[in-house]
């Protein structure tokens, strides 16, 4: 296996009787982008914290960086980047005086930073906006100079916390461009999302559920575990009053709203989509039209935070 870039072991944090994290246990390598998702309030940020050095752990371990979270938070800090989901910016400055102000809280200076922030503002697309006020700049354009500013020392690993809210999607796909490249280029990768399209891109997930994680593996894996069947996508009018006669039928798994139509799970030898469309227009449903579709982390998500005590953590 690759050199690790964050090792963690029986994390756990209390807030007096409150337990965010409990006994979390996961590790990621070097060059891997690692994806962390669950409801708000699963824990993601307290874990964040705990391995970027600013939160000592109430029990467990952790290695970041080959650096201890406990004994050397300090070092922890000079080998990471953190964006947070929050524009952690300074709105009134030029993007490239936003760049000078990082580099020197980095300690970075002379010849090599001028070049390194030259490099980071074409690795970003931000040469034509570097002279810009950085609060007059459409929100995915910020968001690359907030990501910017982050690898400028060339961090061994990085953490994202749902750098992508509220950015527009054609934004967000640039962005995960960045993310990508920087990983094939070693960077270790940790984000939080949202956006479980995002989810795809990385390599492995871990689901968290009441401070526990609960589910860790590659999105195709976590599908074949989490949503086993036939998935069908539903279509049509009147849908949601004949769904409901649909969830007691033997053979059905999950029924779930989907945009304007349904999103079913069913058992291969009992359903297929010719007998979901009688069903449903027996029911009441009108012009329905069932196809075959992929399972998606969406659905993992609810498989997995609908019934947390069914899942485990291998």
């Amino acid at each position: 296996m690759s050199e690790l870039s964050i090792e963690a072991v029986h994390l756990s944090r209390r807030f007096g009787s409150f337990l965010a994290v409990d006994d979390v246990s996961f590790s990621a390598a070097r060059g891997e982008i690692f994806g962390y998702l669950g409801a708000n309030g699963a824990g993601k940020s307290t874990t964040i914290r705990m391995l970027c050095g600013l939160l000592a752990p109430t029990a467990g371990e952790a290695r970041v960086a080959g650096f201890d979270v406990k004994t050397a938070p300090e070092s922890v800090k000079a080998s990471i980047g953190y964006m947070s989901q929050k524009f952690s910016l300074y709105l009134d400055l030029p993007v490239r005086d936003n760049l000078d102000f990082f580099g020197g809280a980095y300690g970075l200076s002379g010849p090599d930073f001028a070049a390194r922030a030259d490099e980071v503002l074409r690795l970003c697309d931000l040469e034509h906006e570097r002279d810009a006020i950085t609060g007059s700049l459409p929100g995915g354009i910020r968001q690359r100079l907030a990501l910017g500013c982050a690898i400028l020392h060339r961090p061994a690993v990085l953490f994202l916390d749902e750098p992508t809210a509220g950015v527009d999607p054609v934004s967000r796909r640039h962005f995960w461009r960045l993310i990508r490249r920087l990983a094939r280029e070693g960077t270790t990768i940790f984000v939080t999302t949202h956006y479980l399209d995002e989810a795809e891109y990385c390599g492995r997930i871990g689901l968290m559920v009441d401070g526990r994680l609960v589910a860790l593996d590659t999105p195709a894996a976590l599908k074949r575990r989490y949503v086993p069947g036939r998935v069908l996508s539903v279509r049509g009018r009147n849908l949601a009053s004949a769904a409901a006669s649909l969830r007691s039928r033997p053979g059905i798994i999950a029924v779930e709203p989907f945009g304007a139509g349904l999103h079913l799970q069913v058992a291969a030898e009992n359903w297929n989509a010719d007998s979901v469309a009688q069903a449903l227009a027996s029911a009441g449903a009108q012009a329905v039209e069932v196809e075959s579709g992929e399972p998606t982390l969406e659905d993992v998500f609810l498989a997995v935070v609908a019934r947390p005590r069914e899942v485990r953590h291998d």
